[in-house]
């Protein structure tokens, strides 16, 4: 498999207009890019999957159950499935890197 350049994920996911593109898949993980523009409402609901977020551009705040912390880049947040979850207070155009394991969606019930 060829390096996956972000910058090139990111582009491609603007051009879509869309909030996310899972770039990367394999049987016990995916991978996604997850934007969201400054002053945005973040639409997620609780995934049955855990996953690890890595913010690669802006700032913002992330809530995670009851506990409410800043992010930047650089900055890596585990969230453990079924656990409520979204960013606000987003400042700047917000880009992060989402791991999940397993793959989104596969222990969501049919």
């Amino acid at each position: 498999m060829e390096p996956i350049q972000i910058d090139d994920v990111v582009e491609q996911l603007e051009q879509e207009d869309e909030l996310f593109n899972e770039f990367l898949r394999r049987d016990s993980m995916s991978l996604e890019v997850y934007r969201l523009e400054a002053g945005a409402t973040d639409p997620q609901d609780p995934h049955t999957e855990d996953e690890v977020y890595y913010i690669v551009t802006g700032s913002a705040k992330i809530r995670i159950g009851d506990d409410v912390h800043p992010v930047e880049p650089g900055d890596i947040i585990f969230v453990e499935r079924e656990i409520d979850h979204y960013f606000f207070d987003i400042e700047s155009e917000l880009v992060t890197l989402i791991f999940f394991a397993p793959p989104y969606g596969s222990l969501a019930e049919d």
